[in-house]
């Protein structure tokens, strides 16, 4: 009977040789946000306008932000655009990501089209959506009233301002999930379709039962990263509504920048950051513990 050998002890040499190949990495990870982070927490029990000295006040940020309306309305304003956003970046990019794996003449330049959004500023796409949907002048009211339809008031009215955050925001980032998607369809070996359409099943059937099964990895990363980004949302919010009009599309994000630079209330708005902190993780880890029920690996 032989007996397995003891794997191989690892001397302090090795411990080394892993810490300076990890340095790189984790001085700038250390310096850049755990200090920061750190930093934010102890000014979050503090009230301190960011000129004169801090002045302790423990948990009483928190407290005020929880019973606060204005915060809430935010985390509700936050959510309203997650509502509308997720469903609407993720359908687009999945029909864009399905229509561009088939073989068509341009399907390259098409798929660099789609995706030039992406890496164009916030500032450049806010401000040409603000153009466009302008309720007097903008092309998008225009076509509506060639076809006889009397054009919102978009980013002016407060029914009508955080759907226009919403289109902007979903016209920028389809070509990323689209990216995503397109690299999950591609993963799936071709047998399995083929394999179906010998069964007779209909495009739609082999849609359902096989394609988006096994898209699901790529759905569940899609999901993750879009949500963090929505509770997130800032940019586009203020360059075309500056959470107006009358706070219809103040959101978390810019509430704490409000907070920080209009207000002086430094120690509120972290003390805010790290309640989306806490409510980001949360969903977060709701998302991972739930994905065992719906995303199907390999």
């Amino acid at each position: 009977m032989t007996s397995t050998p003891a794997p191989p002890r690892k001397g302090w040499r090795y411990g080394v040789t892993v810490a300076v190949f990890l340095l790189p990495s984790l001085v700038p990870l250390t310096l850049y946000t755990l200090v920061p982070m750190l930093g934010s927490f102890w000014t979050s029990l503090h009230e301190w306008d960011l000129i004169t000295d801090m002045r302790w006040v423990g948990l009483d940020n928190y407290a005020e932000l929880i019973g606060d309306p204005e915060t809430r309305a935010a985390f509700l304003h936050t959510l309203s655009f997650i509502a509308g956003y997720l469903p609407l970046v993720y359908a687009g990019g999945l029909g864009l990501a399905v229509l561009l794996n088939r073989a068509m003449r341009g399907r390259s330049l098409l798929r660099g089209i789609y995706f030039l959004p992406v890496i164009t500023s916030w500032v450049v796409v806010a401000l040409m959506w603000k153009w466009l949907l302008n309720p007097a002048s903008g092309i998008v009211n225009w076509a509506l009233g060639l076809l006889g339809i009397s054009g919102p008031g978009w980013w002016t009215d407060p029914g009508w301002a955080m759907p226009s955050i919403i289109l902007a925001s979903a016209w920028k980032d389809l070509g990323f999930v689209m990216i995503i998607l397109l690299a999950g369809l591609q993963a799936i070996p071709r047998e399995y379709q083929e394999a179906a359409m010998v069964d007779g099943a209909s495009a739609w059937r082999r849609f359902r039962h096989i394609t988006l099964p096994l898209l699901s990895p790529s759905t569940f990363f899609v999901v993750v990263i879009s949500l963090i980004n929505g509770f997130q949302v800032f940019d586009q919010v203020k360059i075309m509504t500056g959470g107006g009009p009358g706070g219809a599309t103040q959101v978390v994000v810019s509430q704490i920048y409000d907070l920080t630079f209009r207000y002086g209330r430094a120690g509120a708005a972290s003390a805010l950051s790290w309640l989306l902190f806490a409510v980001v993780l949360l969903v977060t880890v709701v998302q991972i513990r739930g994905q065992r029920r719906w995303v199907t690996y390999g």
